[in-house]
């Protein structure tokens, strides 16, 4: 099965869902950070999230971001979508082992910790980018997005995520689903939504039975006549590129590079998201920021 994300609407309008399977991409992650199996199940439950948020942004130049800052050893969680549902991110200690959990899973809350912060940051193209934060509640991330979504945009919303390592630490299978309540539901539709979630096993176990995103979703609105709006391929996509990244240099001024230059002209920029390393002459960027200003200085002034 290819990463594929689907979005639906009850026939009625008051519910829509969104369902993402991200295995490869949640794997791409996995070989370009070099995970633990708590970092990768941590930062795949991130992409799967985020990924569902960045589709429902309306422009094509849009972003989400989801950082995630808890008190435990895995540091800060940064994931990335644009409107695609395309992903990226990294985890901030992706060596990190702790024992598994009573019940033999992957203790993914300890890992990130029980106390912090999940931040989500969209940038829809304003001068100044939209910012919501609420407090871990598990450091599970799904409940910590069900949270962020009723308290800083007040929609009654469930999330389920899930990620399953296998014994040879590759990804056999991830993904989740995202269910959000539109104003004017029903307390009778409100009560069947939670009683088809009640009753649904794990993500995880639904996907390592080969179940789709679509099948979750009809599962969690049975009931409800879901429509399919839209059906997509997802991927670990990241933006970078050594033109990008020389711009952000200039962007430092001439004297901040020349200072980096007299400790070392050869410079190494390493993607935090892909570990692409762009290798730059400071001495010719120091060059391109003073003609750069020199060019600002002289341009007359509009009428």
């Amino acid at each position: 099965m290819n990463d594929t994300l689907v979005r639906a609407m009850s026939k009625d309008g008051m519910v829509k869902a969104t369902a993402v399977y991200t295995r490869a991409l949640t794997e791409r992650a996995r070989q370009i950070h070099h995970t633990s199996p708590v970092a990768t199940a941590a930062l795949g439950r991130a992409l799967a999230g985020v990924s569902m948020m960045g589709n429902a942004l309306k422009g094509s130049g849009e972003s989400v971001t989801l950082q995630i800052k808890g008190d435990g050893p895995l540091g800060t969680i940064l994931a990335v979508s644009d409107a695609e549902g395309n992903v990226r991110g990294y985890v901030q200690d992706a060596s990190v082992e702790l024992p598994l959990r009573a019940d033999g899973k992957l203790d993914v809350g300890s890992a990130v910790g029980h106390s912090g912060t999940l931040t989500v940051i969209k940038d829809l193209g304003l001068k100044e980018p939209y910012v919501g934060t609420v407090d871990l509640l598990s450091g599970e991330i799904a409940e910590d997005l069900t949270s962020y979504y009723a308290y800083s945009e007040q929609v009654p919303t469930v999330c389920a995520l899930g990620v399953l390592v296998d014994t040879d630490l590759t990804i056999a299978c991830a993904g989740g689903f995202l269910l959000q309540l539109l104003p004017g539901a029903t307390d009778a539709e409100i009560t069947q939504l939670e009683q088809n979630i009640g009753a649904m096993p794990s993500v995880t176990e639904l996907l390592r039975e080969g179940k789709t995103p679509e099948d979750m979703m009809n599962l969690a609105l049975a009931g409800f006549n879901p429509n399919v709006l839209d059906e997509r391929e997802v991927q670990y996509k990241c933006d970078c590129s050594a033109e990008r990244t020389e711009e952000m240099l200039l962007s430092l001024g001439r004297k901040e590079l020349e200072k980096l230059r007299d400790e070392d002209p050869d410079c190494e920029v390493v993607c935090h998201f892909c570990h692409t390393k762009y290798h730059f002459d400071l001495n010719k960027l120091v060059e391109k920021a003073a003609y750069k200003k020199e060019k600002a200085e002289t341009q007359e002034p509009e009428a």
